[in-house]
């Protein structure tokens, strides 16, 4: 790894030795997005990544909406953690409004970021597993988190995008023996994925190749920016729920889960940890939950802010920081929302991982950057 080569200057031509390679756009190793490598035989020598295939406008399109018909289309990106990545939105809308959350509500928001959490890292281990030649780990994966999206379902009445996080609370309260449910599947699933230590992450084929591979020292992935799991399994003790809390995660008792290895089965193996605190973190809040109350603050049709404002609010996601940035000038609509994400963060570390690999090992180092194009692209 080289930290002072340019990511941008990284492609050039060497020598007829060098070959380049275009992985993706359409590519079961690489996603929605493009991966432009050289490689010296089967080493990789260069790397440049190009993310914008699926872009689709959503800062610009927020700006022709309301504070509340923006919820359906900002969720979009990453519909399969749509609760977190709609979370940074709605607590930056109820600053900007003044709006007080009722408690039951935020206890509501906890339970729903934490399954979606589960959920979003359920599928990309998934795909992990078949990146690595493992359909064991697809199958698995792809079955269980079953269990927590039908109690999304539940919860929401949505098995995938829910819109359930409004300013003010959520759109509506738990159904009737929704806790008793609740706690029933998120123990099986927490049991569940105890299982998947023997047979994906002692496996000697999966600790092959992901062991000392993609090493991303500590110094470098504080210098880099990166973020969420890549950035504790660089041994960096950092959690948006402990380090800045919202909503009720003071009240809670949040494990931070960290590695010092670096490598890419360091990264991935922090988000499985993260599900096991995931099911913790549930328990509590179900416990310790109101057991009645208002979930939601009645708001106008088009409530505007005071006058010229900007807030910036930001989450733990599935994928780590998640920021938004809004800008409100007395209208119904906000004057402008920036995102800032935790995958396009963590993709700049990208060229400096895979300077020096095999080619074969380019999958198993960009996956566990635990990188979603379409949230980067948004």
């Amino acid at each position: 790894m080289n930290p002072e080569l340019p990511p941008g200057l990284a492609l050039q031509k060497v020598d007829e030795r060098i070959m380049t390679l275009n992985v993706g756009p359409q590519h079961p190793g690489s996603g929605h997005m493009r991966i432009i490598v050289q490689i010296d035989g089967d080493f990789i020598v260069a790397c440049d990544p190009d993310p914008g295939y699926v872009h689709r406008g959503e800062e610009k399109m927020a700006e022709y909406r309301n504070y509340i018909t923006n919820i359906p289309h900002l969720e979009r990106p990453v519909i399969h953690d749509s609760c977190n990545v709609l979370y940074p939105y709605v607590l930056g809308v109820e600053e900007i409004l003044g709006i007080e959350v009722p408690e039951r509500a935020k206890y509501v928001r906890v339970i729903a970021s934490e399954l979606n959490r589960c959920i979003y890292t359920m599928y990309w281990l998934a795909i992990y597993g078949i990146f690595l030649g493992h359909s064991t780990m697809f199958m698995w994966p792809a079955g269980d988190r079953e269990l927590l999206i039908d109690l999304m379902e539940k919860m929401t009445g949505a098995r995938v995008t829910h819109a359930h996080f409004v300013p003010g609370g959520v759109r509506n309260d738990l159904p009737p023996n929704f806790e008793d449910v609740c706690l029933r599947q998120v123990n099986y699933f927490e049991k569940r994925i105890k299982e998947y230590a023997a047979i994906f992450y002692d496996n000697p084929i999966l600790i092959a190749r992901t062991k000392d591979t993609g090493i991303l020292s500590r110094q470098d992935a504080i210098r880099l920016g990166t973020t969420g799991s890549v950035l504790r399994a660089s041994g960096v003790d950092y959690d948006l729920r402990k380090k800045e809390p919202y909503d009720v995660y003071e009240e809670l008792d949040v494990h931070t889960n960290v590695m010092k290895e670096g490598d890419s089965y360091a990264r991935s193996k922090v988000p499985w940890l993260d599900m096991l605190e995931s099911c913790a973190i549930i328990r509590q809040a179900l416990q310790k939950m109101p057991k009645s109350g208002s979930v939601r603050v009645k708001l106008k049709p088009n409530p505007k802010g005071k006058g010229l404002d900007s807030v910036y609010k930001r989450v733990e996601s599935g994928r780590g920081s998640l920021g938004c940035y809004i800008v409100s000038d007395a209208k119904p609509e906000p004057y402008r929302v920036k995102m800032s994400v935790g995958s396009f963060r963590n993709l700049i570390a990208l060229p400096y991982l895979l300077k020096g690999e095999k080619l074969g090992n380019m999958p198993s180092v960009y996956w566990s950057l635990n990188y979603w194009p379409v949230e980067a692209d948004r």
